[in-house]
């Protein structure tokens, strides 16, 4: 004879049991003495298996899954490749894992007196004790689940019941709901079975890890680049240099003492070349370097070189190739729910501020060292790749669709006194020394997303120079701000940089992204009178999952910077420059090979370069390959 499992709360309660997962939704199965319960009159989709539920309580701790979260639920953590950025610490990081248990049904907020469950739920609760909800308070009584989640949840009622008859302390265990419990118990024995072997296998597992694991504390993420580069054209008379393989290598340690907090320690190696004044580079090779000047840039330099390869600005010593050298030193640390500060001696502004154009991304997206980031973001040596500043912040979230964010740094923090000149006005400390007295930068930028699709960011950078460049490592006049005739490194220069960025993704897997800038430059001296502006501007689509899922592609084109106005003793450009306007085109395709693994060609090509007609169009290519770990 069959029998209807619902026709008393007790029946009902035995299959919305489960401590911490969702009641049964289609419940007018029937048991008969030789029928057996389907899946599909269990669950109507397959959800999540044991196996994950099971290591979520097991690993019943918070850890950081760097590169993985979204800049609306965190204000710390790394984007997804190894140069962390301070995009996002939890600020309210829940535990997956169920609450503990529930003393009344009114503990569940969405649960309610009119729910055809609730003297189901109210049963469980009052009579047995084995519900629990969600850490949010909810019970997610709509939820499909598996059998192997069915048979957890009859485990742990039967585990309860059991405990309840040991204990004889009340006659709460009816005969018709021990009959159901031996046949539910039955009916499961395999999953039962199967869920035991799960969970023993994952203890022993568990407890492998934890004797061999690195740290309790500590994640160790990596990143390694091998990219081939070629280049033709440049500075008249000047020769095609050869194709150059090069690697760069970053290791984070990134350290969680209270589960919100992040330190992150970065080390990286790299083999790239250029001296002081761009010795050994690709683009002194090109002759798009100032010959003989000091902390050379130039239009042609891909976004994997760091800013100074083989010497450290701060002192001009120099630096082998491959020697390992602290890039990141950074603590970060929620003091309220909206709010997280910052403070580390090894930083750059890109570490603080979100880069908006899906193009950032030195080892996954665009090639070039202009497309990747707003130049406000790069003035004063803000995205150097070596940690040049000692830098100090905080992030506001007073919304999920607001943030603004501001820093302080100082480049020689730890350099007590300037050195020695070695060109007038020009010590072996070219960027000053002390925490106020050498070369800083106050940098803010107030992101808001008006909707879904756009995201906006502001910025705005005040910086002082002891010396003459602007410090972005984008273009040759970078390192002769003002555009002064003789050059004079040594003047001291103060920089007002103002900002925007925009990303528009108006199709799930195409976005409209872009940005302009204004750096306006002042002397800070009384030896000469001078001011120059630089502008900039880059629009370009970006496409998601082409071809294969993971894959990514850009084509872009804008203005590098230029030098659009000069006052007093300013000029507009230096003597025997034909002076133009010059201009990017770039494209790339990132084909994901797996998880680990992709493969970047692609190529940019400088129109005019470095604002001068008389250069011939260059030609950048590089072909790069990511590792990450």
């Amino acid at each position: 004879m069959k029998r209807n499992l619902l026709v008393s709360a007790s029946g009902v309660s035995l299959l919305c049991l489960l401590a911490g997962l969702s009641p049964v939704k289609a419940l007018a199965a029937e048991i008969g003495s030789s029928e057996k319960l389907s899946e599909k009159e269990i669950s109507s989709e397959k959800i999540a298996s044991t196996n994950t539920i099971i290591s979520e309580k097991v690993n019943n701790q918070m850890t950081f899954d760097v590169g993985s979260h979204s800049l609306a639920e965190y204000a710390v953590i790394t984007t997804n490749e190894t140069n962390p950025i301070i995009a996002q610490v939890p600020q309210n990081q829940q535990q997956t894992t169920s609450t503990g248990q529930v003393t009344s049904v009114s503990q569940l907020s969405d649960v309610q007196p009119t729910d055809w469950a609730f003297q189901a739920l109210q049963s469980l609760v009052e009579r047995y004790g084995c519900i629990a909800g969600y850490p949010n308070g909810t019970y997610r009584g709509n939820r499909a689940m598996t059998r192997y989640e069915f048979a957890a949840g009859l485990n742990a009622c039967l585990d309860r019941v059991n405990e309840l008859i040991a204990a004889a302390t009340a006659s709460i265990v009816t005969k018709e709901d021990l009959v159901i419990l031996q046949r539910l118990q039955q009916e499961f024995s395999a999953e039962l079975a199967t869920l035991r072997g799960r969970v023993d296998a994952l203890e022993a597992r568990t407890a492998e890890l934890e004797t061999s694991q690195f740290s309790t504390t500590t994640k160790l993420q990596g990143e390694a680049i091998f990219a081939a580069i070629g280049a033709t054209g440049g500075a008249p008379g000047s020769e095609d240099p050869n194709i150059i393989l090069t690697n760069r290598v970053r290791l984070n340690l990134n350290t969680s003492f209270t589960g919100k907090d992040l330190l992150i320690t970065g080390l990286q190696a790299h083999n790239f070349l250029g001296g002081v004044d761009g010795s050994g580079s690709v683009q002194q090779e090109l002759g798009l370097t100032v010959p003989g000047v000091n902390l050379a840039a130039s239009s042609a330099r891909t976004g994997i070189e760091p800013q100074f390869p083989s010497f450290d600005p701060k002192d001009l010593s120099s630096k082998g190739a491959n020697s390992v050298e602290l890039y990141k030193l950074l603590y970060i640390f929620p003091v309220a729910s909206k709010l997280t500060l910052f403070a580390g001696t090894a930083a750059e502004v890109s570490d603080a501020f979100p880069a908006i154009t899906p193009f950032a991304g030195e080892g996954q997206e665009a090639i070039s060292r202009f497309a990747g980031l707003n130049p406000v973001l790069r003035v004063s040596g803000g995205t150097s790749g070596s940690g040049l500043a000692s830098a100090a912040g905080f992030i506001l979230t007073p919304s999920k669709s607001l943030d603004f964010r501001a820093l302080y740094g100082s480049v020689n923090a730890n350099i007590p006194s300037s050195g020695d000149d070695i060109l007038p006005g020009v010590s072996s400390t070219p960027l000053g020394s002390g925490l106020f007295g050498g070369s800083t930068v106050a940098a803010a930028q107030l992101t808001f997303k008006p909707s879904k699709s756009i995201d906006i960011g502001l910025n705005y950078a005040n910086s002082y120079h002891e010396i003459n460049i602007l410090g972005t490592g984008l273009v040759s006049a970078d390192s002769n701000a003002l555009g002064l005739a003789n050059g004079n490194l040594g003047i001291p220069v103060k920089l007002n940089s103002v900002g925007g960025t925009l990303n528009w993704r108006f199709s799930p897997n195409i976005a409209l992204s872009g940005y302009g800038a204004a750096i306006f430059v002042d002397d800070s001296s009384s030896q000469v009178d001078a001011s120059t502006t630089f502008t900039s501007w880059m629009v370009g689509l970006h496409f998601r999952d082409i071809i294969k899922k993971g894959n990514t592609a850009g084509i872009l084109f804008g203005q590098p910077l230029y030098r659009t106005e000069a006052d007093g003793d300013a000029n507009l450009a230096a003597a025997g420059v034909d002076r133009t306007t010059p201009y990017h085109l770039e494209a790339y395709y990132k084909f994901k090979v797996n998880d680990n693994v992709s493969i970047t060609p692609g190529a940019f090509v400088l129109f005019n370069p470095e604002g001068d007609d008389d250069n011939d169009t260059t030609t950048v290519g590089l072909l790069r390959t990511t590792f990450t770990f």
